[in-house]
């Protein structure tokens, strides 16, 4: 356990509520968030289906940002305020550490892609003397992590990373690899994404990727159901505080939970599409477990990537009852493997942002022993049943070892083992 990094602190700001409780209220009440969106309505877009952050994301007492929070994209403005939510939870404050050991690592998708597009509209209508000065700042995929590690002060690694829908996931594995190198003592890791702009929307739409049920929104997006029919565009953010166990210990920290072993890897397959037999999933998992020290035997639950796309699920599932020789009809609890769920019946798909949100919900599930159900759920299908997937109402049960799984475009894997203290 010593060689283990401690999550110490958790924030989140979802379309489930801005805060750590307000989401995993809303999580593990089933309670879907999936809207008809105005502004995708106004601009025409092809699919106006979406599950935003209700405004404000920011508490208006805090000094000193609110002020600036014109030259922040939304995703920046998320980010901020999870990590303050995570670094207060875990007892640290910025200024009482050492900067140098400090590092920020922010997973995003696409950046501050809604001021990209806005200030695009602006140049296409009034010309280059409209742009706001603070576009590139506000843009630029890097800025998230600049503006926190500017506002904490961390003199530490500042890194981005970008693997579509892993991103958030990549960076909290890219922060175990520091923390695990003696690079730092405490890393401030998670992911971000505002993607519920117009020609994000319009773009997944083109791809087939969206939900079409606008008729019935709260039902919209379906993880693992046989009436899937893709997923919902989401926006939010989810950061951990992560720290070397000696380094928390010293400072009389109590762990929340542990990240024990983590596993990345590519599937060399498509552009858009996950491998059809699972094999990056799988070898992701392998590294995962073995780094974590166990086996497939010892996993006591999974947090799925579950988009609600007729392939990912498909696949996801058979990977899942194969490597964990889970049985039962997929209705009811299996008399073996992991229990599985999907937060994405709930929070839609958070792109950049989801496998850090999803890191933060098993951590969750681990610390508070309640597995939180999926959302939207009725009934599988032939290549999603046979897994024990909780849906209709919370399930209670001890978690020892949980694995958070994150897919993304462009055949990117990542498994994140967290493990009870």
């Amino acid at each position: 356990m010593s060689d283990d990094i401690a999550v110490t602190g958790i924030g989140l700001v979802t379309p489930g509520g801005t805060g750590t409780e307000a989401t995993w209220e809303t999580v593990c009440a089933g309670r879907a968030t999936a809207r008809v969106d105005p502004v995708l309505t106004e601009a025409g877009a092809p699919v106006r289906l979406a599950c935003r952050v209700a405004p404000p994301a920011e508490k208006p007492d805090e000094e000193g940002v609110r002020g600036r929070l014109w030259r922040f994209d939304p995703a920046t403005r998320f980010l901020l305020t999870a990590a303050r939510e995570a670094l207060a939870s875990a007892g640290l404050e910025p200024g009482r550490w050492d900067p140098g050991r400090v590092a920020v690592v922010v997973g995003t998708a696409a950046g501050g892609v809604a001021t990209l597009e806005a200030q695009h509209r602006k140049l296409l209508a009034s010309g280059p003397r409209a742009l706001s000065p603070m576009t590139l700042p506000a843009f630029l995929p890097n800025m998230a992590a600049g503006q926190l590690a500017l506002e904490l002060g961390a003199t530490g690694p500042a890194l981005q990373t970008s693997t579509a829908c892993a991103s958030g996931a990549t960076a909290i594995i890219t922060a175990d690899l520091l923390l695990r190198a003696g690079v730092c003592d405490v890393a401030v890791a998670g992911g971000t994404d505002a993607m519920v702009t117009p020609l994000c929307a319009s773009a997944f739409a083109k791809l087939g990727a969206l939900s079409r049920r606008e008729d019935g929104p709260g039902g919209a997006s379906r993880p693992f159901d046989r009436d899937r029919d893709g997923f919902v565009l989401g926006e939010g953010c989810g950061v951990l505080v992560l720290e070397r166990t000696a380094h928390a210990t010293a400072r009389t920290a109590r762990p929340l939970a542990f990240l024990a072993g983590s596993g990345a890897t590519g599937d060399a397959h498509h552009a858009t599409a996950p491998h059809p037999e699972g094999a990056g999933l799988r070898a992701a998992t392998a590294l995962a477990l073995a780094g974590a020290g166990r086996t497939p035997g010892e996993v006591d639950h999974i947090n799925a990537h579950g988009t609600s796309t007729a392939l990912n699920d498909a696949v996801e599932a058979t990977a899942i009852r194969e490597l964990y020789g889970a049985g039962g009809d997929g209705t009811s609890p299996g008399p073996e493997g992991p229990s599985v769920t999907s937060a994405k019946g709930v929070l839609g798909h958070t792109m950049g942002a989801a496998g850090a949100i999803e890191a933060a919900l098993t951590v969750l599930t681990v610390v508070r022993r309640t597995v939180p159900p999926t959302a939207g759920f009725t009934a599988p299908d032939a290549a999603t049943a046979g897994i024990d997937l909780v849906h209709g109402a919370a399930r209670p049960q001890r978690v020892r070892l949980a694995l958070s799984h994150s897919l993304g475009f462009g055949g990117h894997n990542t498994v994140l083992a967290f493990t009870a203290v």
